[in-house]
């Protein structure tokens, strides 16, 4: 079980990570980085499958990325709210996996989860970091971890980034 990744990709959906930033996760892979992807939920509402079909494609997209693990928080897809016990989830992975680095859906986009996914991963970023804000992971106290950057990938609307990483031979 891999306890320590370099990278920890939040996605509301299934397939937000791989529609978005999957070059840069193959890059950062292919560097030696560990990778792994937490998905906030199974995205059951989507057009395009269901629930079965949406773990088939994550199981095989992984598996393709070469990603070192990949989590998902089954929140309600369209429904999550940024509340507390949400937090709390997202918390838990954020110091199980101790990434330096965090990326998650751009703040604005077209989907209302990917805005209230971004929100309630940038929210729990800094909650990780708090000593005296206590979680428990497979029945065990977890120690503060903040990672050092949080950077939102873009999906559907266009906004300008503030840098660009070369992903061509990806």
């Amino acid at each position: 079980m891999i306890e320590k990744l370099d990278i920890l990709v939040f996605a509301s959906h299934p397939d937000d990570a791989e529609l978005s930033c999957s070059g840069t996760i193959m890059k950062h892979i292919d560097e030696g980085l560990k990778v792994g992807i937490v998905d906030l939920t199974q995205g059951e509402l989507g057009s395009r499958g269901n629930i079965e079909t949406r773990y088939l494609e994550a199981k095989k997209s992984s598996e393709l990325l070469g990603i070192h693990a990949r989590v998902n928080l089954k929140l309600a897809d369209c429904f999550f709210d940024i509340n507390e016990d949400n937090k709390r989830l997202v918390v838990e992975q954020i110091r199980r996996f101790k990434p330096s680095i965090v990326l998650a859906n751009a703040v604005q986009d077209r989907h209302p989860d990917h805005g209230r996914g971004a929100q309630l991963v940038s929210e729990s970023c800094f909650l990780s970091g708090l000593s005296s804000y206590e979680t428990k992971f497979n029945y065990e106290i977890q120690k503060s971890h903040r990672p050092k950057s949080l950077y939102h990938y873009i999906q559907d609307y266009y906004i300008k980034p503030d840098f660009v990483l070369d992903i061509t031979p990806y």
